[in-house]
């Protein structure tokens, strides 16, 4: 059997990663985020273990020749599908994680997410399956409690180590905070100081000075950046630039954000099909297309063309303009 903490520590060389976001950390995003990070850990988008047991989607389990190092994530709440699911997914991934900080109510609904932070019994028997049946390193992510009332995170990190998780990633938020407020990356270092595999804290990394600053204070091993990278897939590489050399990159230009917006468009027109793809990339226009004047305006235009050519024409226009 592998040495799997040795594995592990080789993958996140770079102490940078993409967090899985649910339909947003697809083939195509990662491909853009590569092109400028060449070692920074990918993760991709939640894949269901339910649904990947009932179809294999082509489209959430390819992976590019340069993907690697890349984590596949998956969720659910029964110990042996997900195992059968992580041993499928080997021939991809070169580490699995597992799901446990969705904070989505029809993910929670069903047991699955952050409701397993409710049930660490059954969150550890699902690590401990998952673990015993791979060869593969295997990661957790999970926030820092359902509630506030119930900030279980030091002792549900520790339970996690012990059952055989290699790696974990913290969102600094609970469950009911959703996305709003303000990350906790303090109390990320009680976890930190309580475990002695590898952690990475996540929650409002936007920028080189926020990932370093998130270092500073939570003292994980890395940085899992989500959100901070839609519209700028060069963010995880200015981050590591930053946080490794002290080198400040600046955030792309206007130009440079609709020139990545043409090709992420593209991009997923040849995965989906043009009608597919461009209605697809509709969620992305507000992060690419913004911070000058119209910008409003030419989004609630853009979310209602179909064909790539007349948004490429918007985009063009945006160019000239500009």
């Amino acid at each position: 059997m592998p040495n799997k903490q040795k594995t592990v520590k080789s993958l996140i060389s770079s102490r940078v990663s993409l967090a899985p976001m649910a339909g947003i950390t697809d083939y195509v995003l990662r491909s853009l985020v590569r092109e400028y990070s060449k070692t920074c850990l990918l993760t991709t988008e939640m894949i269901s273990s339910e649904a990947l047991t009932q179809v294999k989607d082509n489209n959430i389990t390819a992976r590019g020749e340069d993907h690697s190092p890349i984590s596949y994530q998956l969720s659910g709440h029964k110990p042996q599908m997900i195992a059968d699911c992580a041993k499928y997914l080997e021939k991809y991934a070169d580490m699995i994680d597992i799901n446990m900080g969705c904070p989505v109510n029809k993910v929670v609904k069903g047991t699955d997410g952050c409701a397993l932070m409710r049930h660490p019994d059954l969150a550890e028997e699902i690590v401990k399956t998952v673990s015993s049946q791979i060869s593969i390193p295997l990661s957790v992510k999970f926030r820092l409690g359902y509630t506030f009332d119930e900030l279980n995170f030091v002792e549900y990190g520790q339970r996690m180590q012990e059952a055989g998780a290699n790696f974990i990633t913290i969102h600094g938020r609970t469950r009911s905070q959703m996305y709003g407020g303000k990350a906790d990356w303090e109390r990320i270092a009680e976890l930190k100081r309580n475990v002695d595999i590898p952690v990475f804290a996540n929650g409002d990394i936007v920028s080189p000075e926020t990932a370093a600053e998130c270092l500073e204070k939570s003292q994980a091993d890395g940085v899992a950046i989500g959100r901070g990278a839609l519209g700028d897939p060069s963010l995880l590489y200015r981050v590591e630039r930053y946080i490794n050399k002290g080198e400040y990159i600046p955030p792309p230009t206007l130009e440079e954000k609709i020139e990545i917006l043409k090709k992420h468009l593209l991009k997923e027109v040849e995965l989906r099909g043009e009608d597919v793809g461009v209605k697809f990339c509709r969620k992305f226009y507000p992060y690419y297309v913004n911070n000058f004047t119209g910008a409003s305006k030419l989004r609630g235009e853009l979310v209602l063309i179909d064909k790539l050519k007349d948004v490429f024409k918007i985009l063009d226009n945006i160019l000239v303009k500009s």
